[in-house]
């Protein structure tokens, strides 16, 4: 009794217990730097759709060979995926990322000065490529799996969703630049905005939660930096030697291209000019392809969750086999140039869709492939953006040959079928890659 008076005594001597401050982690920072980054690259995303009509108005270019210097860019875009993904193991993420938004910068920037279409292909397909692969959603696994071990399913549907972002806040402003002083302010309005965010990524970007001194997010022991990876592109290879080896890389990898061609090859692409064939106003498709933008983040965030929670491989049937059927509507709202419900509502549907596939798709390669997931998932993504680009070109070669766009539509939205049932029979049983590589 004596010893509990004389507690309760020196607790009142002591007076009230300091409070606490709940520190945020530094993991929501560096992820919120992430999302700024890939938000302010995703401005060149925006402009490719908007300048089928004024560079064919100017230099006659038919609509196959402005689709081929996207092509080109597509391709480099999945293509530099995996070996950036190594290059940010060797060198750090703030360099990598930092170079490639200057080269995005140097390769839209050049093309005002354009006459030619090889410059074209130069400018924008392959500098422009090279330095968006470096900005693919590699990066966004890869500062994931660094800094996080809880909600990774979460921050893998925030960072995709900023692509979306990007999409909403350029493509309204880039339009309306397009369509009052031509598509050379657009094209240096991307570089600026590229180069904007470089001060960002040098100065509040870090490499690995081990630089401050801290675990990642949710992890109960502390991780040390691994040390920096020789030969990148070597690694990067093996990784390919090894994967292409397991049935799952291969299903993984052709729904990813189906993905691609349904969404970055189609929509992002040929949406704008197959509705302004219409007789839809170029500012008023762009608006529309913006508002798939706004409920993108929803249905990416959303996914993210849902992943966290559901089996992948399910989500991902359900993803595809609502995308085919919304794609299977379409010629039959695009008869009309004005904005219908029903158009109001396909927008709404496809964008809760558009890329609601990735953070499933990032965790089966997390969860068959483990430390070398992000490397798997950069040459999935290089497949994802081989699809795109196969159908940003033939999508130009049909509505040149056919002079519209209805083909395209119905044969991508078969396609999302057969994606559905890919993912389905994916056997979820970890890949020893790494025993292969060594």
């Amino acid at each position: 009794m004596t010893q509990t008076t004389e507690a309760i005594t020196a607790g009142e001597a002591a007076g009230p217990a300091p409070s606490r401050r709940v520190r945020v982690h530094r993991a929501w920072f560096v992820a919120a730097v992430a999302f700024v980054t890939i938000i302010g690259a995703a401005a060149f995303r925006s402009l490719p759709s908007l300048l089928f009509d004024p560079l064919q108005d100017e230099f006659h270019w038919s609509r196959g060979t402005i689709g081929a210097a996207v092509s080109i860019n597509l391709v480099l875009y999945g293509l530099t995926a995996p070996f950036a993904a190594a290059l940010m193991d060797r060198f750090g993420i703030r360099r990598v990322v930092a170079v490639a938004l200057m080269v995005i910068a140097i390769g839209s920037g050049l093309t005002v000065w354009m006459t030619a279409a090889w410059q074209l292909l130069l400018c924008w397909g392959l500098l422009v490529g090279i330095g968006s692969g470096s900005m693919a959603l590699a990066f966004a696994a890869t500062v994931t799996n660094r800094w996080f071990t809880a909600r990774r399913g979460l921050v893998t549907g925030l960072l995709t969703a900023a692509s979306a972002s990007g999409q909403l806040i350029f493509l309204p402003v880039l339009s309306w630049i397009v369509t009052h002083h031509s598509w050379r302010p657009a094209a240096v309005t991307v570089a600026l905005a590229a180069l904007a965010v470089v001060p960002f990524v040098w100065l509040l970007l870090r490499d690995h939660p081990a630089d401050v001194g801290l675990k990642p997010y949710g992890a109960t022991e502390f991780v040390p930096k691994p040390a920096p990876a020789q030969g990148a592109a070597r690694r990067t290879l093996k990784v390919l030697s090894s994967a292409v080896r397991t049935g799952p890389f291969w299903l993984l990898a052709g729904s990813f291209a189906i993905c691609g061609a349904s969404t970055n090859g189609l929509v992002q692409t040929h949406f704008v000019p197959a509705a302004h064939d219409h007789g839809m106003p170029i500012t008023a498709a762009a608006s529309l392809l913006a508002v798939i933008g706004v409920f993108d983040v929803v249905g990416t965030v959303a996914s993210g969750w849902f992943t966290d929670r559901f089996e992948p491989r399910r989500l991902l049937a359900v993803y595809y086999a609502l995308r085919g059927i919304s794609l299977l509507f379409l010629p039959m709202l695009l008869v009309t140039p004005s904005v219908h419900p029903p158009m109001i509502f396909f927008i709404v549907f496809y964008g809760l869709d558009w890329v609601a596939t990735v953070p499933p798709t990032i965790a089966l390669c997390r969860e068959l492939y483990g430390e070398d997931s992000a490397i798997v998932f950069g040459w999935v993504l290089a497949s994802h953006q081989v699809g795109a680009a196969l159908v940003a070109f033939l999508g130009g070669v049909a509505r040149d040959t056919f002079g519209e766009y209805d083909v395209v539509w119905y044969a991508s939205g078969a396609l999302c079928a057969v994606a559905a049932l890919m993912v389905l029979v994916i056997r979820r049983r970890p890949v020893r890659v790494g025993a292969a590589l060594a």
